[in-house]
């Protein structure tokens, strides 16, 4: 959910172009012609929002099958961000980007590419529109309401504590969650809103690649998409505020990807702050002050490029605007989005939250898992009881550039601030056979350990399929599986998850203390008596 036209004819000029695939999309997660339900006297729960949260939490607590009054709001497009502006048309754009970048780098397999690379943008941009259309029945207002939950299309306003206003009709609930999610945030520059840029919110309604394409943020949205379309056939300007990428991943990883993204062509400009916008006569011009070392340079002084278009990545910003949460008596912040504590409820002890509307955790599977604790706690834990905490979640994380970066638990900083004394393994991919049979040694497995026990801590992993790697560790912090179990799994070769049992063994050999080995000496001599 975000701050789109409430008239649902408009969304038709959102999704461009409206081709056979954004009219499948629209038919499913906003039907023109939706005629809303009567409401019932009073829901067991009202979720507002028909976001990844907001979804989860209504299709988990319509699907018990226990008979609950459910109803879902949503003022925009079923689906949130993830399906129609976020996760999937990115992956599907960054997959058609990998094939450009496996196509260049296809001589040093013996195999040779046609030069020019004949890139279609178009196709590209249809290929995602066709695979978003295709799944988009998963998040259908027609799915809901065959669950059995009473799907508003329409702007949510509270009323009072408990009750809330759809489309001129009342809904009076027991409980209720708020998720609404977030929005691209627009920094405050001079000039911006008058020439003019795109955000993920309409970067995948693109049919013809930017010839020159200013990216402004060097988080990870900012990097999937400058690398993105730069490997498209853009000329990628990444700007970014600080003196290197991704600020809050381990800084290894970071400077990978930051190689990365300059081997692919990727203009960077870092330690700069950008200071107006104008339209020139050959395109946007964006004037900057840059202070600071740049590939151990020193630069400083003003400076201007000029693109024909420019791309927000710079953060998010909570949708809190027209709910009034004021008279549901929740408190919330126009910069951190709605205040829940650890158990995601709201000052208003009837109403919960969850996604990012109210967590730092700005993830799709961090909705999910957080959505899963809305229903526990808001409808099956009778007198506080047996309710779970978001704290207790382990979080993993990835940020799908190429290679990519997956990153589970703490931070070796986070851990001595926690006051743990720590041990870190690093296994660099040039030692893993499989790694170096498809040419991507560039990237490591680290773990972070507690000194003296055998408890893992957290990990970083960078790799092309980082992302798929990163659940094995995952799950051995849940089940509070140390490194000497990873040791004893056995891991199929070839296969780049080598790396994690390399690193499990390194650690096992850190245990063959002078102590132990006189005990081994021992044994094997009574062995072979």
């Amino acid at each position: 959910m975000n701050n789109a036209p409430s008239d649902s004819h408009e969304y038709a000029a959102m999704l461009q172009p409206m081709d056979e695939y954004n009219q499948s999309l629209l038919a499913h997660v906003h039907p023109l012609d939706w005629v809303d339900p009567e409401p019932a006297p009073c829901y067991d729960l009202v979720v507002i929002g028909a976001g990844t949260a907001g979804l989860v939490i209504a299709a988990g607590a319509a699907g018990l099958g226990l008979g609950l009054k459910v109803a879902l709001i949503e003022k925009n497009l079923m689906g949130g961000d993830c399906l129609n502006v976020g996760c999937v048309p990115s992956k599907s754009v960054i997959r058609s980007a990998r094939v450009v970048a496996d196509m260049h780098g296809a001589a040093d397999f013996g195999i040779h590419a046609p030069e020019p690379i004949a890139i279609d943008f178009a196709a590209v941009m249809a290929r995602m529109r066709r695979i978003r259309a295709g799944i988009s029945h998963h998040d259908s207002a027609a799915r809901f309401r065959n669950l059995g939950v009473d799907v508003f299309l329409g702007a949510a306003q509270f009323v009072d504590r408990q009750k809330v206003m759809v489309n001129g009709k009342c809904l009076r609930f027991k409980r209720a969650a708020i998720a609404t999610g977030a929005r691209a945030a627009r920094p405050q520059l001079q000039g911006l809103e008058a020439v003019g840029y795109l955000t993920n919110e309409t970067v995948f309604s693109l049919t013809e690649c930017p010839q020159r394409l200013a990216v402004i943020g060097g988080g990870p949205i900012g990097c999937e998409l400058a690398q993105a379309f730069q490997r498209l056939g853009c000329a990628v300007t990444l700007i970014h505020k600080n003196d290197h990428l991704l600020d809050r991943e381990d800084a290894e990883a970071a400077a990978i990807i930051q190689q990365q993204l300059q081997q692919d062509g990727v203009n960077l400009l870092l330690n700069v702050q950008l200071e107006r916008v104008e339209q020139g006569e050959t395109g946007k011009v964006l004037h900057y002050q840059q202070n600071g070392i740049q590939n151990g340079i020193q630069k400083g002084g003003s400076g201007s490029i000029t693109v024909d278009e420019i791309l927000l990545g710079a953060g998010r910003s909570p949708n809190v605007e027209g709910l009034n949460l004021e008279a549901a008596a929740v408190e919330y912040d126009r910069r951190r989005g709605v205040i829940v504590n650890d158990y995601l409820q709201t000052s208003n002890p009837h109403i919960f939250a969850a996604g990012d509307i109210c967590m730092d955790w700005k993830f799709t599977h961090a909705a999910d898992a957080a959505a899963r604790i809305v229903i526990k706690n808001a409808l099956f834990a009778p007198f506080g009881l047996g309710k779970s905490k978001l704290s207790n979640l382990v979080m993993p994380w990835v940020t799908f550039t190429d290679p990519e970066i997956a990153h589970v638990g703490m931070y070796a900083a986070e851990a001595k601030a926690k006051g743990l004394e720590t041990n870190e393994i690093k296994i660099d991919f040039r030692a893993v056979d499989r790694a170096i049979f498809d040419g991507e040694t560039d990237g490591f497995v680290k773990i972070l350990h507690q000194k003296g026990i055998d408890r893992i801590l957290g990990a970083t992993i960078v790799a092309r399929h980082a992302g798929e790697m990163i659940s094995e560790i995952s799950l051995a912090i849940v089940a509070k599986q140390g490194l000497s179990t990873l040791s004893s799994v056995i891991h199929s070769y070839p296969t780049q998850a080598d790396a994690i049992k390399k690193a499990a063994d390194a650690y096992r050999k850190t245990l063959l203390t002078p102590r132990t080995q006189s005990f081994l000496k021992l044994l094997s001599k009574l062995s072979l008596f």
